[in-house]
């Protein structure tokens, strides 16, 4: 069963008077998307968003393709019954293994975030390193778009697995975070990569660390950055981009909410309030 709420209604009435001041949805695994969510606040300060982490079923990088797009069935179901105009898809693993199959499903303009990732490290070097989940190594998503960019470039990729859980238990840090981080660069640092992408919307919270082990000479690639510039170009050619001023951003999870809100306090220097939403095999219902 699915109840609906008073914002919610707020929102379809949005979408049917007026397109343009329908939300635009953003879903992670769980906190990385928070990266996504404050370049929209910097780039398009009036648009409304609604948050989705999937908090119960982190980390997607260790799931199967299968499962990556179940859930992306579930997750965008529940966003086109909150009415809204687009969808962020600010998870690297869902953008490598799930888009082409769920964008022929749904009419919802969906944005990945992995070749605006790509062409931005094309621009930046010759020599890239990508970091990101198993999953989303083990697709080659990212050499395979920034080969299609520019196949004179050298790409290497590294699987990071504990980096996501460590980064949800906020250990950024933690002395054994920075262990873990130098191993997994080793392999990049050899190569003499110098740029590196955050092949995952959760890194950008390790660049503190990341840096740390780096030559001041290598770029950092942020997707984030550039998946919300695309964004604004998508808005401007639909004819969708809000100049009202914004609803409050809402916020939901699989999980537990007010493990997230605490997660949020640190990441966007406020506390939000979150829902919970309970994904079911035959519905979709939301715990009031």
């Amino acid at each position: 069963m699915y109840s609906s709420s008073i914002f919610e209604g707020n929102l379809h009435d949005f979408a049917d008077q007026e397109p343009q001041r329908a939300p635009i949805g953003i879903f992670d695994s769980g906190v990385g998307g928070l990266t996504v969510l404050r370049q929209l606040y910097r780039q398009l300060p009036n648009e409304s968003i609604i948050y989705f982490g999937d908090t119960a079923r982190v980390p997607y990088g260790i799931r199967s393709k299968a499962e990556i797009i179940q859930f992306m069935r579930e997750i965008l179901t529940w966003m086109e019954k909150q009415g809204v105009k687009m969808v962020v898809m600010a998870c690297n693993t869902s953008s490598a293994l799930a888009l082409e199959t769920v964008s022929e499903e749904f009419s919802l303009p969906i944005l990945d975030i992995i070749l605006p990732g790509a062409r931005a490290a094309v621009q930046q070097g010759r020599r890239i390193g990508v970091i990101a989940t198993p999953a989303t190594a083990k697709s080659n998503a990212y050499k395979h778009a920034i080969l299609e960019i520019d196949p004179n470039v050298q790409v290497w990729q590294v699987g990071c697995p504990e980096f996501v859980p460590l980064i949800e238990q906020n250990r950024i840090h933690d002395p054994y975070t920075a262990e873990v981080a130098r191993a997994y660069l080793e392999p990049l640092l050899e190569k003499e990569i110098d740029t590196l992408v955050h092949g995952c919307t959760h890194y950008p919270h390790l660049t503190p660390v990341l840096r740390s082990l780096l030559s001041s000479q290598v770029q950092l690639i942020d997707p984030a950055v550039h998946v919300v510039a695309a964004c604004a170009q998508e808005l401007d050619l639909l004819g969708l981009r809000n100049t009202h001023p914004p609803l409050p951003t809402r916020f939901a999870v699989s999980g537990c909410p007010q493990q997230f809100s605490q997660s949020g306090l640190q990441w966007l220097g406020y506390t939000p309030m979150v829902e919970e939403v309970c994904f079911t095999d035959t519905a979709i219902s939301q715990l009031q």
